[in-house]
């Protein structure tokens, strides 16, 4: 019997469901399989400024750093409403995110995005384009850019100035594109990197490293496509993309873009990984705390990103497929959440989703 470590970060709203969820499936993969997953609940976000009065306990860090890999929900909470968002940044949630990234060194976010032929009713764009479908990957670097970068915010000659600092180094660079390349062999050895390197230094030197990098992978096709033009293409043919790789904001508006192409939010996983096999695994959708503990959020990005933490941080192939073709056997099977529901389906809340395609493992 296989037995692993899996710290887990239940966080804030829909947070402890779907992740409730992902562990159901979780379990059922281990009964079928052999394997023990051991699961350590620590707190972040919302839930551990309650809890003990900051967003990122060291408690979460250590465990985090011990385990194999970490399964985390939603974070945050209604940025006008909640008390945490009346406090100094340093200490709202996603001050959280941001800090366990850099204990943990998660440089590389790996979002895929999979329009399910199922689903393509769902897709907003027209249907010739949906008719298609697609199947892409969006790399987008984690821990680099204008979110790291230095800022301050002071009266300039009588007047209010913010600054804000995006700089990145070569070897930031170079490994996310590593990365990127690598996973391109295992999927349609097409990488395109996304920049503005018409206006931006940062950007011409981001185009320079991915060119060296590209070099050791010759049987890998390098497209270079800026970031304007990469935001109107996702809406005019999606189906282009195999793997797309980009800096940190960039990537954060992006594959929201994407998201929604996909006809909901609450279908796409996400990990976040560092240069060992460490990796965190959360939705890519937010904590959505106004329909919290309703039973009626889509678990399938927190299920599907438990597939992902199982083929990346634990080694696995034929366990995380297998969870994969559950997904597309319930919604084959016309079940829906509310956020992907289309007439002629079966309704189901967030726990029976989970029990579905734990059964179909």
């Amino acid at each position: 019997m296989s037995e692993f470590n899996i710290a887990v970060i239940k966080g804030d709203g829909i947070g402890p469901e779907i992740v409730d969820a992902a562990i159901l499936v979780l379990d059922s993969v281990a009964q079928k399989y052999g394997h023990k997953f051991n699961y350590t609940n620590v707190l972040m976000g919302g839930a551990a400024i309650d809890a003990v009065g900051e967003p990122l306990p060291g408690e979460t860090i250590e465990v985090c750093k011990k385990s194999d890999a970490v399964l985390m929900g939603s974070i945050g909470g209604n940025t006008t409403t909640s008390p945490w968002y009346k406090l100094p940044a340093h200490l709202r949630p996603e001050a959280g995110l941001l800090g366990i990234r850099k204990a943990l060194g998660l440089f590389a976010n790996l979002r895929p995005c999979l329009l399910y032929p199922e689903l393509s009713g769902a897709c907003p764009l027209k249907t010739e384009i949906s008719e298609k479908g697609f199947d892409m990957l969006i790399m987008r670097e984690l821990t680099g850019g204008l979110y790291f970068g230095k800022r301050y915010t002071e009266e300039v000659d009588g007047v209010m100035t913010a600054v804000d600092t995006l700089s990145y180094n070569e070897q930031e660079i170079r490994r996310i594109a590593v990365k990127a390349f690598d996973v391109a062999r295992k999927r349609r050895k097409k990488v395109t990197s996304v920049d503005k390197a018409n206006v931006l230094d940062s950007s011409r030197l981001w185009r320079k490293i991915v060119e060296e990098v590209a070099a050791d992978y010759p049987d890998v096709t390098l497209e270079h496509m800026l970031v304007d033009n990469t935001a109107m293409q996702l809406v005019r043919d999606p189906a282009q993309f195999d793997v797309m790789v980009t800096e940190n904001m960039f990537g954060d508006i992006l594959s929201d873009e994407a998201s929604m192409i996909t006809g909901s939010i609450g279908m796409l996983p996400s990990a976040s990984l560092n240069e060992t096999k460490l990796g965190l695994y959360e939705p890519s959708g937010g904590s959505a705390p106004d329909i919290a503990g309703m039973d009626i959020a889509n678990p399938i990005a927190t299920i599907l990103s438990g597939a992902m933490l199982l083929r990346y941080s634990l080694d696995m192939s034929e366990e995380p497929d297998a969870i994969e073709r559950a997904v597309k056997k319930v919604l084959s099977d016309g079940y829906r959440t509310g956020d992907i529901m289309s007439e002629g389906m079966t309704k189901v809340g967030c726990k029976r989703m989970a029990e579905l395609i734990a059964y179909n493992i």
